[in-house]
């Protein structure tokens, strides 16, 4: 039997204390109170932005899927109807990302970026929600809401991204 050696590389490592950060930030979202039932502002998805700007999509990519599935963990929620909520709604926001992303950048920023992701986030939630969930029709009246939220919440995390990306370009 060969033994084979895993080569961990410093990218690994920015992608697990990035994730480690995603982490923190959605178990303390979790536990925090919420107006509205099911709207919570996302900060978690200030170190996603802050990963694909700073690096690049692909590690943005494995930043939101570990915290998916680690918070799903953490907090017993994995392959119940909120870990499928949170997995649709990353991947929609992330699929959202590499679509546009691909653009041109001059017509994007950081703000475009995340309302994309925002409301693409609510729409891959809303289509669980709509055929898994609450199989009416009558949720789409809770849709305004959402999207407003949505709206709101990308514009600040937007903003907060963007902070965080020029203190660091300054060190």
């Amino acid at each position: 039997m060969t033994l084979s050696t895993i080569n961990i590389i410093n990218r690994d490592h920015q992608i697990a204390k990035l994730s480690a950060i995603a982490v923190a930030l959605s178990l303390i979202e979790f536990f925090l109170p919420s107006p509205i039932p099911g709207v919570k502002p996302g900060i978690a998805n200030i170190i996603i932005l802050y990963t694909i700007f700073k690096f690049d999509l692909r590690m943005g990519i494995w930043v939101s899927l570990i915290r998916v599935f680690v918070t799903g963990i953490l907090l017993g929620t994995f392959l119940s109807p909120t870990f499928f909520l949170s997995l649709s709604g990353a991947l929609f926001s992330l699929f959202s990302l590499i679509i546009f992303r691909n653009l041109n950048s001059k017509y994007f920023s950081i703000i475009s970026f995340s309302l994309i992701a925002s409301l693409a986030h609510i729409a891959g939630q809303f289509i669980i929600v709509r055929f898994w969930i609450i199989p009416h029709n009558g949720i789409f009246y809770l849709l305004p809401i959402f999207i407003i939220s949505a709206f709101i919440f990308g514009l600040v995390n937007a903003l907060v991204t963007s902070k965080l990306l020029q203190l660091n370009s300054k060190k």
